[in-house]
This record gives structure tokens, C-alpha cells and sequence, in this order.
């Protein structure tokens, strides 16, 4: 009886080996780890460095109130009008720029001269007057702060300290002076290629009041301006 159950289990067993061997071994089935994502590095482009460059303007919208006081009892003798400064202009420039990432920023000295100016005329108790103001150069220190918003754009906000030579008359009298104020603005930027690119800004420039004296009659001058302008640069 023994020898029996021993051949019965053995059969079982050849049985069971033969069944496994045919169906194969089927291994667990593992997730695979998901690919991490890949980024792609967007160009910010190439704006570092010295460059040089001219531009050309026109200003407009400079608004001077002429008011005549008496310089020996410093009173108001009236106004005579409004000088509206405006007119084309042209300069050169040269600067320096540093980048960050998109951010890029760095100093320019920039010269102008034109043709802004203004004049009116009135009379003040039966007396005509009349005046003229207008701006011979501009010496201007800036700092521009901008962002590039594609690798060959950049946007910008402009501020700086501006020196002023201006010629201002009454009846043909002048009185010369020179002022120093502020300019403020936007401008964009677009390369052509390596080296060249070209530029529209807006900026308003204030150069504050100056006392003047014309022969025992005072004004007080208030050069500004707004002025829109295009210009091209040459990268180092």
C-alpha cells in the first residue's frame, strides 16, 4: 500500500511539472517610471556689450508761460504769452550693457542739438513784448533698464540727468543760460544681426526754472519738452 501512494503522489507530481512547463513562466507586470519632462531653454539673445549710435527727433508739446515782473518792487506786471517749444533734433550716443538672463541694463551719454525752440508776443499796458526760447544742446547722462521680450527685442525704461544750453530772449535782449534737469522714458529696441540694430524712444525732458533779468524785467523760463525719436545702434 505504501509503494502505491508513493507512485500516485509521484504522478501527480510529473503531472503538475508537465502543466507548469507548458503555460511558461509569466512575470509580474511592472509600471514603468514616467519620463521626466524636458525642457527646452528659450534663446534670450545677446545684448551685452559697448555700442555707439546716432538718432534723430522731434519735439513737441514744451509749455513756458511768459510772465514779466518789475525787478525793483517784484511785482507782476503780466503775462505775454506761451512759448511752445518744438522742432527737430538729431545726437549721438554711446554706451555700456550688462545682461542678466532677460534683464539688461547699463549707463549712456548722449549729445543733441536742433532746432527746439518756441516764441510768442503780447503787450503789457501798452507795451509790446516779445520772447524767444530755444534749446541749443542738450548733454544728457541716462541709464536704461530693459527687458528682452524675444531674443532680438528688447524693451526699456529710461532715466537720467540732462544739461541744458538754452538761448532765451525779450525784445531782442538775450539772456543765455544753462540748466540742469531730468529725462524720463520708454523706448524698444530691435537687432538687425550681430551688430546693427534700431531703436524708437519717447522721453520727456524738464530742466526746471531759471531767473531771468532784462533790464529791470524778470521771467522765469521752464524749458520741457517731449520728444519722440528713432535711431540705430553699432554693437562693439
Amino acid at each position: 500500500m505504501k509503494m502505491k501512494h508513493i507512485a500516485a503522489l509521484a504522478g501527480s507530481m510529473t503531472v503538475l511539472a508537465a502543466t507548469a512547463h507548458a503555460g511558461g513562466y509569466v512575470p509580474p507586470v511592472v509600471e514603468p517610471a514616467p519620463a521626466a519632462p524636458i525642457v527646452i531653454e528659450q534663446p534670450v539673445g545677446d545684448w551685452q556689450g559697448g555700442y555707439a549710435g546716432a538718432t534723430l527727433g522731434y519735439a513737441f508739446g514744451g509749455k513756458d508761460r511768459v510772465g514779466l515782473t518789475d525787478s525793483a518792487s517784484d511785482s507782476l506786471l503780466g503775462n505775454i504769452g506761451e512759448l511752445k517749444l518744438k522742432g527737430a533734433n538729431a545726437g549721438v550716443r554711446a554706451g555700456y550693457r550688462w545682461q542678466k538672463d532677460r534683464w539688461v541694463f547699463g549707463p549712456e551719454l548722449g549729445f543733441e542739438g536742433g532746432d527746439i525752440k518756441g516764441d510768442t508776443d503780447g503787450s503789457i499796458g501798452g507795451t509790446d513784448f516779445s520772447a524767444e526760447s530755444k534749446i541749443k544742446n542738450v548733454l544728457a547722462l541716462r541709464f536704461k533698464t530693459g527687458y528682452t521680450v524675444a531674443p532680438d527685442t528688447l524693451v526699456y525704461g529710461i532715466a537720467g540727468v540732462a544739461r541744458a544750453d538754452v538761448d532765451y530772449s525779450l525784445n531782442d535782449i538775450s539772456d543765455d543760460y544753462k540748466k540742469t534737469g531730468y529725462i524720463v522714458g520708454l523706448g524698444v529696441e530691435k537687432q538687425l544681426n550681430e551688430k546693427w540694430s534700431v531703436t524708437g524712444e519717447y522721453e520727456y525732458a524738464n530742466f526746471g526754472k531759471e531767473k531771468l533779468d532784462f533790464n529791470g524785467l524778470t521771467t522765469e523760463a521752464s524749458a520741457k519738452y517731449n520728444n519722440l525719436k528713432v535711431g540705430v545702434n553699432f554693437k562693439f
